[in-house]
């Protein structure tokens, strides 16, 4: 079947195939959430900064402190890349094109890609990807190795998070906030990925609603609604 399918789309559908069709199928999509422009912010600084260093073809001095054999990589399509409606593309035997924007590439001494992303946060804790919620960053990470890798790059399995923490200690704000940064690498497995845009397709061919996740919360409002409400129309 024809049709564009994004990594979020991806990732909507593992987490509730009904609010995928709802929203891919239907156009009945979930409210929405503000954007967070800070993040946003700290993504476009790094880049920046990393793409000084692309051109020169040098290590980042994070990533001598954490020893890893590896530049940023340079292509004439990066930028393509990273933009959000094109992103890394391919066309999946199912017929669907697959994209997805990346936020940096690495590539080391062997010629792999090393997928980067980059993160903010500001927290008192140890930065982890151990979390529920951040199950979804590692998927991220390895739907992004899928489309490199079938776009004829040799793809190594280590992705990195380049975490930016925005530091609470100060005594004051001063107009400006203090970062500490830090990598965390992480060895993904994107051997689902294939399976799942199967899965993707086929629901898209039917005309039947799948099943929600159990513990879809958006779900479990409608569901909710619908028993408090029987006397009004109800909700999907």
């Amino acid at each position: 079947m024809e049709g564009k399918i994004s990594r979020t789309k991806i990732e909507l559908y593992t987490e509730c195939p009904k609010c995928f069709y709802l929203d891919v199928k239907l156009s009945v999509k979930r409210p929405s959430i503000p954007g967070y422009t800070l993040n946003s912010a700290v993504d476009e600084l790094l880049k920046k900064e990393f793409d000084i260093l692309r051109e020169s073809g040098e290590p980042h001095e994070l990533m001598k402190k954490y020893q890893i054999d590896a530049v940023p990589f340079k292509h004439e399509k990066l930028n393509e890349w990273r933009h959000n409606f094109t992103g890394v593309r391919i066309t999946h035997e199912t017929g669907l094109t697959i994209y997805g924007a990346v936020d940096d590439i690495w590539i080391n001494s062997h010629g792999e890609l090393h997928v980067v992303d980059y993160k903010s946060t500001s927290t008192l804790e140890e930065i982890s990807l151990d979390s529920e919620y951040k199950q979804g960053y590692k998927r991220q990470a390895e739907i992004y190795q899928y489309l490199l890798e079938n776009s004829g790059f040799k793809v190594s399995n280590t992705a990195y998070f380049v975490y930016a923490n925005a530091l609470k200690t100060p005594e004051k704000f001063d107009s400006k906030l203090t970062f500490e940064m830090q990598i965390i690498s992480y060895d993904g497995d994107r051997s689902w990925v294939n399976q799942r845009i199967k899965d993707i397709s086929k629901t898209l061919e039917s005309s039947d609603i799948p099943l929600p996740n159990q513990n879809c919360k958006y779900c479990s409002y409608v569901h909710e609604y619908n028993n408090k409400n029987q006397n009004q129309p109800t909700l999907f």
